[in-house]
């Protein structure tokens, strides 16, 4: 592809990037959600929006599929620790966007402090095994980690787990299901992903963009009309 392609994902982050996009001077000129269309085009000339996975965003930017993208920081976080020596991606903005945190949560009656503090082992369904690895190796608790991709709050209940690693926005659906949160490990946000040698290769337009960009959201953090 020539110009510029920007990875993102459908829902959340696609939605809040837009204003910045838009405070950027760029709209998206498809609605991703009325087309079929998985590369849109944009107003600024030679700009274009892939739509991927969430979980792809790292790979299509480290790999040169796209020029660069948005993703939060728990995908890139582990994607870089499945990466032998990092994935290399140039990570040069916080975006403030799609904000959460990455909590350890589990069922109420389940003594997770006395667990910890005793070193039991402990069973944790996560789809975030190299940073639940990471975490709990830090703090020298034993743990089995369990690899699940969707309803994690279904782990603690059917008894298939004692704990599990996910993102946290404001809780509700942990309350749902009796779960309650117990530590919290990260906070989260989109950040803007850069491949480096298209840094170098389109030095220009992606500086030109990732100021943009800064400058919104610069702008937004100081209340300004958007």
């Amino acid at each position: 592809m020539t110009g510029i392609v920007l990875a993102l994902s459908k829902g959340r982050i696609f939605d809040d990037t837009l204003p910045l996009l838009a405070a950027a001077g760029i709209r998206v000129l498809e609605d991703p959600d009325a087309s079929r269309k998985l590369i849109l085009p944009t107003s600024r000339e030679g700009l274009r929006v892939v739509l991927v996975r969430a979980s792809d965003v790292p790979t299509y930017v480290q790999h040169g599929g796209a020029d660069l993208g948005v993703a939060g920081l728990d995908t890139l976080l582990e994607h870089a620790a499945e990466q032998p020596g990092g994935s290399g991606l140039y990570r040069p903005l916080d975006l403030a966007i799609a904000r959460c945190r990455m909590s350890v949560a589990c069922r109420a009656d389940f003594d997770y402090a006395s667990a910890v503090r005793h070193g039991s082992r402990i069973r944790v369904a996560t789809k975030y095994t190299h940073l639940a690895r990471e975490h709990f190796a830090a703090k020298g608790v034993h743990v089995d980690l369990i690899k699940l991709y969707g309803s994690m709050e279904l782990a603690p209940l059917t008894g298939l787990a004692d704990a599990i690693v996910d993102l946290v926005s404001t809780g509700s659906t942990l309350k749902a299901n009796a779960l309650v949160e117990v530590e919290k490990i990260a906070d989260i946000s989109s950040r803007l992903v850069v491949n480096p040698a298209a840094l170098k290769l389109k030095r220009e337009p992606l500086r030109q963009l990732i100021d943009a960009l800064e400058a919104a959201v610069l702008a937004r953090q100081n209340g300004a009309p958007r």
